[in-house]
């Protein structure tokens, strides 16, 4: 039987669904991640063919860099999707989603990027660029 989650932004303009697996949690600490979360980027991932976008009322995609674009609410700011061009997975913001989730959070890519303000834990996974 295939797991199915949901999620959304916080007012609900943006709401989805996704069946079959989501990739444990990742850290991103790149720049344009925090920029667009105010901190870092905590994600799963999931086949873009498994997601289903159930309400796009206010869904907004943003071409953030040559490769890759973010959707977000335009209406709340909601921070919810990533995907490189051409790609056939997306990444989901892993708050959007409904509890529970169950995954791990497993490691921190970008971390050289990283904000002072803040440690990453001692025993995490850590990746100065991409893992």
């Amino acid at each position: 039987m295939s797991e199915k989650h949901t999620g959304s932004c916080i007012c609900g303009g943006v709401a989805y669904e996704v069946s079959g697996e989501l990739r444990d949690v990742i850290g991103c600490h790149c720049v344009q991640c925090r920029k667009t979360s105010g901190h870092h980027v905590a994600a799963t991932r999931a086949a873009t063919r498994n997601l289903s976008v159930v309400s796009d009322e206010t869904l907004t995609w943003f071409r953030s860099s040559e490769n890759a674009e973010r959707g977000f609410c335009n209406r709340c700011g909601g921070n919810v999707f990533w995907q490189r061009i051409g790609a056939d997975m997306t990444s989901i913001m892993a708050g959007t989603l409904d509890d529970p989730v169950n995954l791990p959070f497993k490691r921190h890519i970008f971390a050289k990027y990283k904000a002072d303000y803040y440690d990453l834990p001692a025993d995490a996974e850590v990746y100065a660029e991409s893992d």
